[in-house]
Formats: C-alpha cells, sequence, structure tokens
C-alpha cells in the first residue's frame, strides 16, 4: 500500500513509529519545522531522535504531513481497535471504514495480479 510520496520519505527518515505519531497529531497540516527541535513540542509529540531527524533536514521550513489514514487504519487494525475505534480516530464514518480497507484490498489484489 503506497502512501503519498512524503509518507515514505518521512518513514525512512524517522522510522515507523515516530511517523505514525506524526500523523496523529499533524496530519492534513503544514507544519514549520524549527532549525532546533527543542523550540517545539514535536519531541514530546514523535520523540527526541525523530524531532532532530526532522529539524536536521527540514529545519526552517514547513512540510505537508499527509493524514496517510489507510497506514493508520492498518496499523490500527493490526491492533485490534474495532471499526468503530478506528472511524473515531481517522475522523470519518464505520462505512468510511470499510470502504477504505475494501480499497485497500482491492489494490493489494490488483497489485498481486500485477505480478503474473
Amino acid at each position: 500500500m503506497a502512501g503519498p510520496p512524503i509518507a515514505e520519505t518521512l518513514t525512512a527518515l524517522i522510522g515507523d513509529r515516530a511517523y505514525l505519531a506524526l500523523v496523529e497529531h499533524y496530519g492534513g497540516t503544514r507544519l514549520y519545522v524549527p532549525r532546533s527541535a527543542g523550540l517545539s513540542d514535536l519531541p514530546g509529540q514523535i520523540g527526541e531522535a525523530a524531532a532532530g531527524k526532522l529539524a536536521s533536514a527540514y529545519g526552517g521550513e514547513y512540510i505537508k504531513v499527509p493524514l496517510d489514514r489507510e497506514r493508520r487504519a492498518s496499523h490500527y487494525r493490526n491492533n485490534r481497535l474495532s471499526n468503530a475505534e478506528i472511524a473515531r480516530r481517522l475522523g470519518i464514518t464505520e462505512s468510511g471504514v470499510e470502504r477504505l480497507f475494501k480499497r485497500v484490498r482491492k489494490a493489494a489484489d490488483d497489485d498481486q495480479l500485477s505480478l503474473l
């Protein structure tokens, strides 16, 4: 399941756990990354090491933090959250969660067919 290109870049930079924390707290926004991570609440939200890496790579710039609902939903499902809880965390309806997982399954099936 491929997300937006910035998602891959950020994940490679700060790791999966910090990336998920980043999108949970700042998803859908333009986030100013200070040159020194300690000048923001980033260390408290995503961890000091990840905040430092963001500051080194993007200090003094804005980044568009994706919502990345598909990845977050998959993470929540893997942690055994119900569709109702996933819906609340993503800010969508339970029907929206079901449609999201249906799209993810279809994309995975399409990827498998293209490998044949």
